[in-house]
Parts: structure tokens; sequence; C-alpha cells
């Protein structure tokens, strides 16, 4: 199949990180209108979301004695912790209210599993599962895909990366992504980091 088709990855524009959310990234809300502008211009749209359970190992109330945004190893991998977010069922994981869930074709759920975090939209951090969506893209001919969401520094980067390594053309829609920056700088690491491994800056 010739891969000729393409695919916008709306990344977790969920309650929780939005302003007044759990975990609320700055101007977040910002992304909404300039990703649902963005969906006209792919052939194909989907979207993550983080889908936590209420145990999951990345949130820093499971952890008794330790901070918020501390580092931990998390069976086996380096990770920071979180306040709740995101958590199955709940409110602060449903989609922005303003996101035009009409045009999204397919939703993949990731940080499913309590035991690792899942900051991309393909695998998780160690890489021990997929979520399906290398293969469900290429499945529907898509060879090129734009990414955009929240936040910049974290899953958009990590869904940026991992699309380049399952050797998509990969864009990054700058205008439709916001960061943490919990270290300051990170975002514009995060920008020359997505660069080096060949995401096309928009």
């Amino acid at each position: 199949m010739m891969m000729t088709k393409s695919a916008l990855i709306v990344v977790d524009v969920q309650n929780d990180f939005l302003p007044g959310g759990a975990l609320a990234v700055t101007d977040g809300d910002a992304v909404v209108p300039v990703a649902n502008a963005l969906m006209d211009e792919y052939d194909l749209v989907v979207a993550t979301r983080d889908w936590h359970p209420a145990e999951h190992g990345s949130f820093a109330v499971n952890h008794p004695g330790r901070d918020l945004f501390e580092e931990v190893d998390l069976d086996g991998l380096p990770q920071v912790l979180w306040p709740v977010h995101c958590v199955q069922g709940t409110a602060g994981a449903e989609f922005a209210a303003g996101l035009d869930q009409g045009r999204i074709t397919r939703v993949f759920e990731k940080g499913v599993r309590p035991e690792v975090d899942s900051y991309s939209g393909f695998y998780d951090n160690g890489r021990r599962y997929g979520t399906g969506l290398a293969e469900w893209l290429r499945e529907q001919g898509v060879g090129k895909v734009g990414v955009c969401g929240l936040a910049t520094d974290y899953c958009v980067k990590f869904t940026a990366l991992d699309a380049v390594a399952e050797g998509f053309v990969v864009e990054l829609r700058r205008e439709a992504c916001r960061g943490v920056n919990l270290r300051a700088g990170d975002v514009d690491a995060a920008v020359e980091e997505m660069a080096r491994a060949g995401v096309l800056l928009r």
C-alpha cells in the first residue's frame, strides 16, 4: 500500500492539563482552536489521552514520603512524580470541551498500566507495550503525521520521536503546542531534540 495519507495526532488535550486542571499547562487552552483549525490540513485526525488508574505509579500520593516532581525509580525506569491527573472516567480525563471531537477518527489511550507511565502515544516509557497507533496509521495508508497538543516537553515530544522511529514523516505543529517547563528551558530543549531526530518544525 502506498503511504500517501496524512494524519494529525492531537496529544492529550484533556481537562486536567488545561488552566484550572490538576496538572495545568500554562496557556494550555490556547491549543484547542488552533488544533481544530489544523484538522482541515490532514486526511485523518487521531487523539491520544492519558487514561490512568487511580493507583498509577506516577502519582506522588502513591509514594508516601515522596514529594511532587521528585524523581523515583518505577519498575526500573526513572519517573517524575506528578499530581493525580487524568484518572479513568473522571472529568479531568475528558477532552477539552472546545475540541472538535467529531473530527477524531480514533482515540488511543495510554498510561493504563499502573507500573509504567506512557508519555508517547505509541509506547509506554519502557517500550514494553504498544498502543497500536503505529500499526493503525499504517493500515490507513498514512505516511506523514503532524503532532500537536500537550505538553511539548513530555507527551508531544515522545510521541513525535516515536513517530520518527516508526518511519513516518513527522511535523511538529508548534502553534498548537504548549509545554510544562518544569525546569527553565525544557521546552526549547525538547524542540531541539525533536529537530535533531528529524522532526520537521512547522
